[in-house]
């Protein structure tokens, strides 16, 4: 007969340079206390982070399993084997909370595939922070990651995403690489109409941090230098 089987934790990081336990609670330094097995973005990063939880805890006994662009399908069901096997693992984000605009919801779909408990934990979601300080319409609303690069083809999907949040009453947000979001800010503004409200949520959680919600046309005239800094974009129409 087997074994209770190990759990898959959903443990979050933090949005950027800040110390970990200032916007994290107790439980995730509590299970990063207790887990040896985790699937990561960055090896490096994921040590560091662990390191700055629990100095104590030796890097040795840490086993990683990489899930990222380049990882293969096929690969999946090996990261989980150690749950079949009666241990815990952990899923831990680059950035804020695993499997929301980051890699994992493959390996938490596998997860209920194999009737592995997952546990999500409390932490830093910067889609959710962003439309909780927006002021738009919280009870519909929409994330819709990446827009397209091509210039066209970008202002074409704003027109779409703004016709949809007024047809709708849906908030629609979204991000952009950070070396290309004062780009974006622009186009924002050169293709919506003047009185869509548009939330710039910047640098969450971080001493730099920067919120803001005003109509287009008072983005025209007060905008504000996002270069390589982490935004999100919210846009509603009335």
């Amino acid at each position: 007969m087997t074994g209770p089987l190990g759990k898959l934790y959903l443990i979050p990081t933090t949005l950027g340079e800040t110390a970990p336990l200032e916007v994290l609670p107790i439980s995730v330094k509590k299970i990063i206390e207790q887990v040896d097995v985790y699937i990561v973005e960055n090896e490096k990063t994921a040590r560091r982070f662990i390191k700055h939880i629990k100095p104590s805890k030796k890097q040795s006994s840490l086993q990683m399993f990489h899930l990222n662009k380049f990882t293969d399908a096929s690969e999946l069901p090996s990261f989980l084997e150690p749950c079949l096997q009666g241990k815990n693992v952990g899923l831990l984000s680059e950035a804020g909370c695993p499997a929301i605009a980051d890699p994992g919801a493959d390996i938490v779909k596998l997860a209920h595939q194999k009737n592995i408990r997952v546990v999500p934990l409390v932490g830093p979601s910067s889609i959710i922070m962003a439309q909780m300080s927006s002021g738009m319409n919280g009870q519909s609303f929409a994330f819709n990651g990446y827009l397209p690069i091509d210039k066209d083809e970008r202002k074409k999907e704003l027109k779409r995403l703004e016709q949809l949040s007024f047809s709708h009453n849906q908030s629609q947000s979204f991000i952009e690489t950070p070396y290309r979001n004062n780009k974006l800010l622009e186009d924002i503004c050169s293709t919506l109409n003047d009185l869509t409200m548009v939330c710039v949520a910047c640098d969450i959680t971080l001493p730099t941090e920067f919120i803001k919600t005003q109509s287009v046309n008072d983005w025209k005239k007060n905008s504000v230098d996002l270069h390589k800094r982490p935004t999100l974009f919210i846009i509603h129409k009335d």
